[in-house]
């Protein structure tokens, strides 16, 4: 049965490596803090509540799309539909469609941006095959006038990150929710990690300054990757609670 996405796609070998995922939602965690929606995942309390468990969640519903049969993918992405659908139900209002979009478009940037990071610079055909992807994951959640090649989402990727971002008390408070669900050190690592891949205009908006010490790491985790020493690593580094859902990030 044919997959959502191809099996030599490289979507599933950026989505299949936990190292890869863990920096997608590191990106992810901060840009969302300044989305202007990031009040709606107040109203369920489940994001401020748990963010990691709120990461894992999501992640489960992506790798269940890009590592899926066509049909079960689109069953997946129906329920997430439904999820949202009612969510709107009980606030008694929709999620506006620039936040989805938002959402997605984050999952499109810090999908190339963390293989870039910690594997190697993609071709320009690896970057149309990865929107190409998500172009069809944003089709299936019902979202319309999406740009239809990665060349032109460029622009209204800009667009999108100048208009729906601005700081806000929700911003402090998720980032707060960050620092005490880590601790101290892990936070510092998850901010170290953010500085590496946000887009200028995000750093800006969160005031994070320019040193980034963990850059020099990246090379030494990566030869501990190929000595196989990188579970030993994340071991440390990750909450211990969390080592299950850390290790299911791995696939194959």
């Amino acid at each position: 049965m044919a997959g959502f996405v191809k099996e030599d796609s490289i979507v599933r070998r950026i989505w299949g490596h936990s190292d890869t995922v863990l920096f997608i939602f590191a990106g992810a965690s901060a840009e969302f803090a300044l989305n202007k929606a990031v009040d709606w995942l107040y109203f369920t309390g489940k994001l401020p509540a748990d963010p990691l468990g709120r990461l894992f969640s999501t992640v489960g519903y992506a790798k269940k799309i890009v590592f899926a049969p066509e049909a079960e993918a689109q069953q997946a992405i129906g329920r997430m539909r439904q999820i949202h659908g009612a969510v709107e139900q009980n606030r008694g209002s929709a999620i506006p469609e620039w936040a989805y979009r938002d959402v997605l478009y984050m999952l499109i940037f810090y999908s190339i941006a963390s293989y870039e990071l910690l594997e190697r610079k993609l071709s320009e055909d690896e970057k149309e095959e990865v929107y190409n992807v998500f172009y069809r994951l944003g089709s299936g959640m019902g979202l319309k006038g999406l740009p239809t090649t990665y060349t032109t989402w460029l622009p209204d990727r800009e667009a999108h990150l100048r208009s729906d971002l601005q700081r806000s008390q929700y911003t402090a408070d998720l980032f707060r929710q960050y620092k005490k669900h880590l601790g101290t050190f892990r936070y510092k690592l998850l901010i170290e990690a953010q500085k590496m891949l946000l887009p200028d205009t995000v750093k800006e908006m969160l005031q994070f300054k320019t040193i980034r010490w963990l850059y020099p790491a990246v090379p030494v985790y990566k030869f501990s990757r190929m000595m196989r020493l990188d579970s030993i690593i994340k071991n440390v580094l990750l909450p211990g609670k969390y080592k299950q859902e850390i290790r299911g990030l791995d696939v194959g």
